[in-house]
């Protein structure tokens, strides 16, 4: 006896339900990571959001069992890596990693940088902290930074200092130290902190304010000197270095770096990045390796992180415009 019509189309449309789409709801129903993840670093290979980068994100890689790829797009202060970031697809598939320069320093600085710091990305996880260095070619004649302003006052427009290039975050310190401390200093812009950090020491620019972890190498090797530390307190690398705030009151920055994703990403695939992110960051031994870079886990919730970026776009918004630098 046949089965009814209606009840053989149900048949056959039921099963044709149950094969077709196997493979997309098998898709639809992997756990993220999936594949393979991009993690675009606005900043040159060897810098410190580079090395920061490449150690809290093989902890993660290792982690979540997928290869987190870090990719290096660079120019414009940062700027065009992080505007690639901000119209990447919202998938968790690419994230940026970047510094306190790129995103909450060039809104401020460039007319056009690309993007909007809160509309187009979703905060995803404060990563460290870092130290930054006044360094100078061990031949320079001044070993402090008193002695660098009574040198450069006595010959004003005759001493250059080499930077990750424009609106970077080297080049602003710099620039708030030019101003601060009433001196006359050439800025000498190159494509990465390690661009700038390698021709300070081989001697074609004298000076350069640079991050530890690019430069701590050279440091250690005698091939750097340092004449003071950016960071409001001195850094534990260095105890016996001290500030420049010391000199300068009131001079001193904490730079950053963070874990973005392009704004609307999953909510579950932000949280499940930020837990990935701090149970990296919990690891003794992530923490040693910071260390041994100038840098120190930033821990934070996923909303405080954002709204620690809010705050610190008023605050660099004013010191940029107190400080005069500008690049259009």
């Amino acid at each position: 006896m046949q089965a009814p019509r209606t009840t053989r189309r149900t048949l056959i449309q039921a099963a044709a339900l149950s094969t077709l789409p196997l493979a997309t709801l098998a898709r639809a129903q992997q756990a993220y990571p999936a594949r393979a993840v991009t993690v675009v670093v606005p900043q040159g290979a060897g810098g410190a959001n580079d090395a920061i980068a490449r150690i809290v994100m093989q902890r993660v890689s290792e982690q979540l069992g997928q290869a987190f790829v870090v990719d290096n797009r660079v120019g414009a202060g940062g700027n065009i890596g992080t505007a690639y970031s901000a119209k990447a697809r919202p998938d968790g598939y690419t994230l940026m990693l970047t510094s306190d320069s790129a995103q909450v320093i060039a809104p401020a600085l460039y007319k056009a940088p690309g993007f909007d710091p809160i509309k187009d990305f979703e905060p995803v996880a404060a990563v460290a902290t870092a130290g930054y260095v006044l360094v100078a070619n061990p031949a320079f004649p001044a070993n402090t930074v008193r002695e660098l302003i009574a040198l450069a006052k006595a010959q004003p427009g005759s001493i250059s200092y080499a930077s990750a290039g424009n609106g970077t975050l080297n080049h602003l310190i710099a620039e708030v130290l030019r101003k601060q401390a009433g001196i006359d200093i050439q800025h000498v812009p190159y494509k990465s902190s390690a661009a700038a950090a390698t021709d300070v020491v081989s001697g074609q620019v004298p000076i350069s304010v640079q991050s530890l972890p690019s430069c701590i190498g050279f440091i250690q090797a005698g091939k750097l000197k340092v004449l003071g530390v950016v960071n409001a307190r001195r850094v534990a690398v260095l105890p016996d270095a001290p500030t420049i705030g010391e000199t300068l009151p009131g001079f001193g920055f904490t730079p950053w770096y963070g874990l973005f994703a392009p704004a609307g990403t999953p909510a579950d695939i932000v949280q499940k990045l930020h837990a990935a992110v701090d149970q990296a960051l919990a690891a003794k031994e992530i923490q040693d390796r910071l260390a041994q870079q100038g840098a120190e886990p930033w821990r934070l919730s996923s909303a405080q992180f954002g709204e620690s970026v809010k705050t610190e776009l008023g605050r660099w918004a004013a010191i940029v415009k107190d400080s005069g630098a500008r690049v259009d």
